[in-house]
């Protein structure tokens, strides 16, 4: 398994995004609008970790892993086999690959295909 992106909800992005950078010397970007205008940084293993606020006002803080998938149809069927509710059905991000959401165990579970 691998984390393509690793998405962190924050009402403080500037904070998080600084606290990042000092303890492990990344440097986050400006805001992309494709990815909710998060601010994104490099992972070691190719992904990136995205940083924004909260797209709506109930939009509760939360850290999300996104896993790489090669089928995100496949994985979503087994997600939902397995005990999963969808929150958000495979969406496409042109330039990022197709994403989608589900909750399982009391988390926010992401799945990424590029």
């Amino acid at each position: 398994m691998q984390i393509h992106y690793l998405e962190v909800v924050t009402p403080d992005v500037d904070a998080v995004c600084a606290a990042y950078e000092a303890a492990d010397g990344v440097k986050f970007g400006e805001p992309d609008a494709r990815l909710g205008y998060a601010r994104t940084a490099l992972l070691a293993g190719g992904g990136l970790v995205g940083v924004r606020t909260p797209l709506r006002a109930n939009e509760a803080s939360v850290v999300r892993p996104y896993w790489l998938v090669a089928d995100i149809e496949a994985a979503v069927a087994a997600v939902v086999q397995a005990g999963g509710f969808v929150a958000v059905e495979p969406t496409p991000i042109p330039g990022h690959g197709t994403f989608a959401i589900y909750l399982q165990g009391g988390n926010d579970h992401g799945l990424w295909q590029l």
